[in-house]
């Protein structure tokens, strides 16, 4: 384990740290010293930037809605997949290749799909007589056109709910049948409060990684149009690597850090109301 140790000290703990304490400096690149201005930087997040509060309100509405879009069609395609149907492993690899894909080049490849002109999904629009629409370049279609492309990379939360229903016994499924259960009932009395505990992994997951999205709206908008993709790490990178601020990025960083905190332990505590464990 001393590799495994060593690499946690020097590349996690030491980091988290040295974070902590650049944020309560002005450090900027190119100084030799960080000079310590204390709480400064938290009342400038507090008080002073009112793109905070954008990038913010952004970070959030994509949270509510590709993490709930994502678990249910995720979870939606694991059971269709799941089902005795000829040719599902072929299915199954092809809906799991995108999640594979690095994120950059999936970024370029939806830039070319969401072109307003000659876009593969305007093209398709425009055979309902629809007209297109401005994805990336409209305040008020930018952040859902993000959110949409969210779920291309559904493939690995697929595969933990396909191992999940898989360990569903079957005999439970045999009872059910004798005592006259339908396929309805069978889904939502027997397969999901079984499937809860691992509905519940993927919710807390998908809220960590959607509250640090990033890679795709710095390819794709850049925070455009209007600040409407602003995301919270694309804020902070600009105060970063574009103003070179460390100092006020870092106490940024500390605060997102104690929000998905808080949320994950306000998610374990509100589990023991929905999530099923074990089998009476």
């Amino acid at each position: 384990m001393l590799p495994w140790f060593i690499s946690l000290l020097w590349f996690d703990l030491v980091p988290f740290l040295m974070n902590q304490y650049l944020s309560f400096t002005d450090f900027t690149v190119g100084r030799k010293l960080p000079n310590w201005v204390g709480l400064a930087n938290y009342e400038e997040i507090l008080r002073g930037d009112h793109l905070i509060g954008t990038s913010l309100k952004n970070t959030i509405y994509y949270v509510g809605f590709s993490v709930p879009l994502i678990i249910i069609f995720s979870f939606s395609l694991a059971l269709l997949l799941n089902a005795d149907l000829p040719g599902r492993s072929v299915f199954r690899t092809i809906f799991y290749v995108p999640s594979v894909v690095p994120v950059v080049v999936s970024s370029v490849i939806w830039l070319f799909m969401l072109r307003t002109r000659g876009g593969l999904i305007n093209q398709f629009l425009s055979l309902f007589g629809l007209k297109p629409v401005r994805w990336l370049t409209r305040p008020e279609w930018a952040k859902p056109a993000l959110i949409i492309m969210s779920l291309w990379g559904f493939g690995s939360q697929m595969v933990v709910y396909l191992a999940g229903l898989q360990g569903v016994p079957e005999e439970l499924y045999e009872a059910a049948e004798i005592d006259g259960a339908g396929g309805w009932a069978k889904l939502t009395r027997l397969t999901i409060p079984l499937m809860t505990p691992v509905v519940f992994f993927n919710l807390v997951m998908g809220v960590i990684s959607a509250f640090q999205v990033f890679t795709s709206t710095f390819i794709m908008t850049q925070g455009g149009p209007l600040n409407s993709t602003l995301f919270y790490m694309l804020h902070l990178y600009n105060n970063a690597f574009g103003h070179y601020r460390m100092g006020y990025a870092s106490a940024m960083a500390l605060i997102l850090f104690f929000i998905i905190l808080s949320l994950t332990i306000l998610l374990n505590r509100t589990s023991e109301r929905w999530v099923y464990y074990g089998i009476s």
